[in-house]
């Protein structure tokens, strides 16, 4: 067994792929139309992995929590660096907004920023 496909809550899939594509430089793997919503997913650049399914929030329970969790600063999935000074100064320049830039707690580089689309996002570095 093995983790094919995460998901993410996100207030518009539109809004996110631009956001997961043209901001982060993922590859968008699906796109599969299902009437109302998309099945949308996007993957790290050439790595054929792990989907991140980029999932409407319509249900009450699913908007509850994506703003629950946002409104404590919880990040809604960890995604990871091998030079996060680099991948945050390259961020910023985009644009992106970042709650907490880089810090080190032990051998880890922590930071955490938004998505645009009612998360936040740390980012790691072992």
């Amino acid at each position: 067994m093995d983790v094919k496909t995460a998901s993410i809550f996100v207030e518009d899939q539109a809004k996110a792929l631009t956001f997961y594509t043209d901001i982060l430089g993922f590859e968008k793997v699906s796109d599969i139309d299902l009437g109302e919503y998309r099945w949308l997913t996007v993957s790290s650049a050439g790595s054929g992995q792990t989907e991140l399914l980029l999932e409407p929030n319509t249900h009450p329970a699913a908007r509850a929590y994506q703003q629950a969790i946002y409104e404590d600063s919880i990040p809604a999935t960890v995604f990871h660096s091998v030079d996060i000074q680099q991948e945050c100064q390259e961020l910023v320049a985009k644009g992106v907004v970042f709650k907490d830039l880089p810090a080190k707690i032990g051998d880890v580089s922590i930071a955490v920023f938004d998505d645009s689309c009612g998360n936040w996002i740390q980012l790691v570095q072992v």
